[in-house]
């Protein structure tokens, strides 16, 4: 973003390069879960099994790079300002994947996964809810799929969700708490998402949850979030980096392990893959945060990848998933193996790249920069 950074990132700090490739990488990882899970069975053989914890990464980043850059603003920013910067940066592509949503829901023929017509104007409700992150309650007719999304016209959406929260509750609430009152939100919260994992609340086996209203799994998403949130943040007040070689690669391939890996245990020892999925967000993805923001890239190649991953990491994220939904609906109608459409995953995985790639540079970055400079006026003319 180097191009773009004196008009729309001038007041913001250094970014950490490498968090930024991370944040890639554990995009990518997403990308390779929700393509095996047109072939899983349950959540027990699902390829890549762990990809849902790539969200939780994301939390402990957005707290750590939040406090980073706004903790010794607030004496120059009003919780205002704060709101409409953070809404500049993410509601656009909030926008955007709810477009590609609607458009592939009609392709697809505007109908639940059991083959139901869904009447137009509930797809028109669930698209304007959905822009404006108001969930659609399981069973309800904006709840156009079926399956019980809170946002079933892009289903990841439901992560945005809960990123405002943890944003509402930072600028409210958390950025006022010491540095010990913090400790102990992200102790309380540890625990209580451990118990979540480990008593199997989720129903599952497994953290993969908060993408709908039903059962346990609002509450789970939050249990996720506010540790993950205010543990990146607690990092951010007490980081104090090392000289850590070869972070970047370290990291990376942590992360490709960890996600990747397959179901813990069995019907009857479910608690196992909680367990799992607990350790890697309350010890393994704080550490891995501390080690990429410690490292150092010397090499122009892996400067210039990292920034490629962290500039596409976002819009991947949010325009992938309703390809994502064709791809279902053509392998499950067809009843078609792996082995049968491998070239076609293929496809899918690039084409998501290329395609996040453009929406970044002919939209997300435009609209963002636009904004800026509408809010940035708006502030001067306030002055004068």
């Amino acid at each position: 973003m180097s191009n773009i950074s004196s008009a729309l990132f001038s007041d913001t700090k250094p970014h950490f390069q490498i968090l930024n490739g991370l944040r890639g990488v554990a995009a990518l990882m997403v990308i390779f879960y929700h393509i095996f899970e047109a072939f899983a069975t349950s959540s027990m053989d699902q390829k890549f099994n762990h990809g849902y914890l790539a969200v939780d990464f994301f939390f402990v980043l957005s707290g750590f790079v939040i406090g980073y850059a706004y903790d010794d603003r607030w004496g120059k920013m009003s919780v205002g300002n704060f709101f409409r910067r953070r809404l500049i940066r993410l509601q656009p592509l909030v926008i955007m994947g709810a477009l590609l949503g609607l458009i592939t829901f009609l392709i697809q023929g505007g109908e639940t996964w059991d083959a139901t017509k869904v009447p137009f104007l509930m797809i028109a409700l669930s698209f304007v809810l959905h822009i404006f992150l108001i969930p659609a309650l399981p069973g309800s007719g904006a709840e156009v799929r079926g399956n019980g999304e809170m946002f079933p016209l892009n289903g990841p959406s439901w992560s945005l969700l809960f990123e405002y929260i943890g944003n509402i509750l930072y600028a409210l609430l958390l950025r006022r708490f010491s540095t010990k009152a913090l400790k102990v939100v992200v102790s309380l919260s540890a625990i209580g998402l451990t118990v979540f994992a480990v008593c199997n609340f989720s129903g599952f086996g497994h953290l993969g949850v908060g993408w709908t209203l039903a059962d346990n799994n609002f509450i789970g998403g939050l249990l996720r979030l506010l540790y993950a949130f205010s543990a990146g943040l607690l990092m951010s007040r007490v980081f104090k980096p090392k000289r850590i070689k070869g972070a970047f690669l370290i990291s990376s391939l942590i992360i490709v392990v960890l996600l990747s890996m397959p179901f813990i245990g069995d019907d009857d020892k479910l608690w196992m893959n909680g367990l799992y999925d607990a350790i890697c967000t309350i010890i393994i993805f704080p550490i891995l945060v501390y080690i990429g923001a410690s490292g150092t890239i010397k090499s122009k190649f892996s400067e210039r990848l990292c920034k490629f991953l962290g500039d596409i990491s976002y819009p991947l994220y949010m325009v992938h998933y309703p390809f994502m939904y064709l791809f279902y609906s053509w392998v499950w109608k067809n009843e078609l193996t792996f082995t049968e459409v491998w070239p076609m995953a293929i496809v899918l995985l690039f084409g998501n790249i290329l395609l996040a790639w453009i929406i970044l540079k002919l939209y997300d970055v435009p609209v963002r920069k636009y904004l800026a400079f509408r809010r940035d006026t708006d502030k001067q003319k306030q002055i004068r």
